[in-house]
């Protein structure tokens, strides 16, 4: 991004918005459309005004170019902290775990949890994942019954909710996802939109919505804690990542993580692991259903490289067109679509001041689909993700799990998951999607917000 002369921070450009609220009505109706326009239309660094005159009122900073987006989350990241609106509001519904945490805190849970994600570690939950996978496709072989029709992010977030609940949770799965399916994206979707609210009704008022949010939070945390206590009375062998976590110890000395900061850790990974995976998995499927050239690749290539079997992690790594095919899909629909930041240091971007007390924002969404790096960006293309391709294109210019030294720890989880399921299912059928734009609801993550009807008839 070319850095020309310091200019007023009255001079970066943006949208006026209405009086008094600024943006963030179009914020909240369109995030994805008004930031992409923004940048079309205003550039690399762009203003938005979201809220009333006072303390209420947001200053947003989005953030397009690939070397805004490496600074903000990598070179310059000391300028930048999880204190903005968004993350206070998951911080106060699923408490205070790696995604949240901030400063010493951060860095001891770092310290204490980075040697659970290794990928020797997340490579030990492959089988299971293929467990589930071939558990689908035998559950699927009933559909003949109903055309075969299935809501794809329905499936999807009923399969991921159970690869992540039985890696956290091992043979508990049965008993805690009732609880779970209903309650995380309900406090996912509350947590967003109190982050953009013009107005913000305080948490502790009782309002029908406040008190919903109240029980949602006690059915949560009442069935995690339930199994802290039991694995804490009754230790087993450490083989799911709750074990792992009631055993883990600090590196540099100390105590390991209390009872709390288990459940925090646990109720992060929930909604961070599970609903950006079915994202993933749900376009991954939905894109290769319009697309029967690259779906017949994709199988070909599982059918080369897996024969008759259930894949190992040591096949993940030879199923190379697939992965690219997920990449695209990721790149297409990112399930984190927009990631902020407080600006806590005054910074320079792009030859813009961007001052202490903002908010800088760098979209995934937005920066997927720049026209600089990416041509005709809205064509899925999984030869975008060759290695010659990737290793020619900036390092941020796709970024899916964020980056910097706040990058997701369970990219490679959600990697293998999504790589795994969709050569295991691409095997057995084919898929069908009706065309047409899809309507997307974005929460904390991003996720369709329409049914996502696909044929999958059975080969053979």
């Amino acid at each position: 991004m070319a850095i020309s002369a310091e200019r007023k921070i009255s001079e970066v450009p943006g949208p006026r918005g209405l009086p008094v609220v600024g943006s963030a009505l179009d914020l909240l109706r369109d995030i994805l459309g008004t930031t992409l326009e923004g940048q079309r239309r205003y550039g690399d660094v762009v203003r938005y005004v979201a809220g009333p005159p006072g303390p209420m009122r947001v200053i947003a900073y989005g953030i397009a170019h690939p070397d805004g987006v490496q600074h903000v989350l990598a070179g310059g990241a000391n300028h930048y902290a999880k204190q903005d609106a968004a993350y206070r509001e998951i911080r106060a519904l699923v408490g205070d775990g790696l995604l949240t945490s901030e400063g010493e805190i951060w860095k001891r849970q770092k310290r204490l949890i980075q040697p659970l994600f290794t990928h020797s570690r997340v490579a030990d939950y492959v089988g299971m994942m293929s467990e589930e996978s071939a558990d689908l496709v035998a559950r699927w072989g009933e559909l003949r019954k109903n055309d075969g029709t299935v809501d794809l992010h329905s499936e999807m977030t009923r399969f991921s909710l159970r690869v992540v609940c039985r890696a956290l949770f091992g043979t508990d799965v049965d008993r805690i996802i009732p609880v779970l399916r209903d309650n995380v994206p309900f406090l996912s979707k509350k947590a967003f939109t109190r982050s953009l609210a013009p107005i913000h009704v305080p948490s502790r008022w009782p309002t029908p919505g406040n008190r919903r949010v109240k029980r949602a939070v006690s059915e949560v945390y009442g069935v995690v804690d339930d199994l802290i206590a039991s694995r804490r009375a009754s230790p087993g062998p450490a083989r799911d990542l709750m074990s792992l976590l009631l055993a883990a110890q600090d590196p540099e000395g100390g105590l390991g993580l209390s009872d709390k900061e288990v459940r925090d850790q646990a109720l992060i990974f929930l909604l961070a692991g599970h609903e950006t995976t079915a994202t993933s998995l749900t376009f991954t499927l939905h894109l290769l259903g319009l697309h029967p050239e690259i779906q017949q690749r994709v199988r070909d290539e599982a059918a080369q490289v897996l024969g008759g079997r259930l894949p190992d992690t040591a096949d993940t790594r030879h199923l190379a067109y697939t992965t690219m095919a997920v990449k695209e899909a990721m790149r297409l629909y990112p399930a984190v679509y927009a990631i902020p930041r407080l600006v806590v240091q005054t910074d320079e971007l792009g030859g813009f001041t961007i001052p202490a007390g903002s908010v800088a924002v760098v979209g995934p969404w937005v920066t997927h689909r720049h026209l600089e790096f990416w041509e005709d960006p809205e064509r899925f293309d999984p030869e975008r993700f060759t290695p010659e391709e990737e290793k020619a294109r900036h390092r941020y210019a796709y970024f899916p799990f964020g980056g910097g030294p706040r990058a997701c720890i369970g990219q490679y989880f959600s990697m293998l998951e999504t790589i795994v399921m969709t050569a295991v299912v691409i095997r057995a059928y084919e898929f069908s999607t009706p065309p047409g734009p899809v309507k997307l609801f974005t929460g904390i993550t991003l996720r369709p917000n329409q049914p996502m009807p696909c044929r999958v008839a059975p080969l053979g």
